[in-house]
């Protein structure tokens, strides 16, 4: 294996509470796929405890949550979990119907990026890259918590 520099994104493509719109989480997924990054790709109704775990497991770079209802309010419990489990670093962007208030309080709980209903899929890969790369850069010799439930 080459190093950690040279291996592609490891993404995390979820959906965390009751909203199960997932069209446009499955066409980013793919998307970044096809980009060449590694994704990893959850049905909805995920827990937040089960992605946090799921991110260790897989020493992904960047979670991705998709959001249509208000799940996206479920996100800064997410953050507060991440940085329970040692994992502050751990890249997270938003994407979906999210109204600008909401955007502050996402940004404000350590959200990287809020993506809105017709941003580009280019340029969404290329924040997965750069977000990818910086989360490697700042976990670089890390040892992360073990989560027990």
């Amino acid at each position: 294996m080459g190093k950690l520099s040279e291996q592609p994104p490891k993404v995390i493509v979820t959906k965390i509470g009751f909203d199960a719109h997932d069209r446009g989480s499955r066409v980013v997924a793919a998307h970044l796929r096809d980009a060449g990054m590694e994704v990893i790709y959850t049905p909805p109704w995920q827990d937040i405890h089960g992605v946090v775990k799921l991110a260790m497991e897989e020493d992904a770079d960047v979670i991705g949550i998709s959001s249509l209802a208000t799940d996206h309010l479920l996100v800064p419990k997410l953050m507060e979990a991440l940085r329970e489990a040692g994992m502050a670093d751990m890249q997270v962007i938003v994407g979906g119907i999210v109204p600008p208030k909401d955007e502050k309080l996402l940004l404000d709980a350590g959200v990287a990026h809020v993506f809105h209903p017709g941003a580009g899929l280019e340029g969404i890969a290329e924040a997965v890259r750069e977000l990818a790369a910086k989360a490697r850069s700042l976990r670089q010799g890390k040892v992360f918590k073990v989560l027990t439930k």
